[in-house]
């Protein structure tokens, strides 16, 4: 093939390519995110409003020096965006309104597992235009994953993540396929517990497991939801059960929160059996 071939061959593909999108704008934290780890600074029209929350965000220090929506129609359509993300929670009034108005969305499912979680990082990546940063993503996720999973022939810990209101992980969610890869058994099956759902103290504190993955209280806050977490109750079987804090921004989000995720997994396991579990 010569020169000129070559240079033919590379202004078809460019004429062919799809522009990358210009102005995006985010309407759900976990695609926050994702986005925030893979977009140009430009390219992001405006966050969701949940972005910039310290308690339940990884990003919240970027996002307070990026623009916001309150998620409704009329924030968005001003913005003029050329591509929203969306999720299955994501307003449905929005979502219809941008719809009628042929506003391009793209909407993402929450993750079940890793693999889910990797291929929507390589989606966005190769919606946004910047497929290999998506794949340097990837590999990142994969390495913290790795680097917390212990050795085969190491004891594994019973486990159940508990946040406000008693909420915990089961079967079939992404943070109890990283607790098993973290080297935690999730009992949360025991309780019943099919996806998310919430497991009374009074049948914790009757089967305890190793450990407990317990939540973050929110700065001020007083409700029964939050205090559940500290009851004194807890107490009776502190010598069954090891309590580590597991924040809760890092358990409801895939993409690049996993990296943290299993980081603080892999730190728990540590400290839990320091502590003679």
């Amino acid at each position: 093939m010569n020169r000129r071939e070559v240079i033919a061959g590379a202004l078809a593909m460019t004429a062919g390519a799809t522009p990358a999108p210009r102005r995006i704008v985010s309407l759900n934290s976990c695609l926050d995110a994702m986005l925030v780890h893979l977009a140009d600074r430009n390219q992001i029209a405006a966050l969701s409003h949940y972005a910039r929350e310290a308690h339940g965000s990884t990003v919240a220090a970027q996002a307070r020096t990026l623009p916001f929506t309150w998620e409704s129609a009329e924030e968005v359509i001003a913005l003029r965006p050329d591509l929203v993300l969306a999720s299955q929670h994501s307003a449905l009034a929005t979502r219809n309104a941008l719809k009628r108005l042929d506003v391009p969305v793209q909407r993402f499912k929450v993750p079940k597992s890793v693999d889910e979680s990797l291929a929507q990082v390589r989606r966005m990546a190769r919606l946004i235009g910047h497929a290999d940063r998506g794949e340097a993503l990837v590999a990142r996720i994969q390495a913290a994953i790795a680097a917390a999973t212990p050795a085969p022939d190491v004891r594994r810990l019973s486990a159940l993540i508990y946040q406000p209101n008693g909420f915990a992980a089961g079967p079939g969610t992404l943070v109890d396929e990283v607790m098993e890869h973290a080297g935690f058994d999730n009992v949360a099956r025991r309780f019943g517990l099919r996806t998310w759902g919430n497991v009374p103290l009074e049948r914790l504190l009757a089967d305890p497991p190793q450990v407990l993955l317990v939540g973050e209280p929110a700065p001020g806050a007083r409700s029964w939801a939050d205090r559940i977490m500290t009851h004194p109750a807890l107490k009776a079987v502190a010598g069954q059960m090891r309590q580590v804090r597991m924040p809760e921004k890092l358990l409801y989000c895939g993409g690049p929160v996993l990296i943290d995720t299993a980081a603080a997994m892999a730190r728990a396991r540590a400290q839990a059996l320091k502590e003679g579990a």
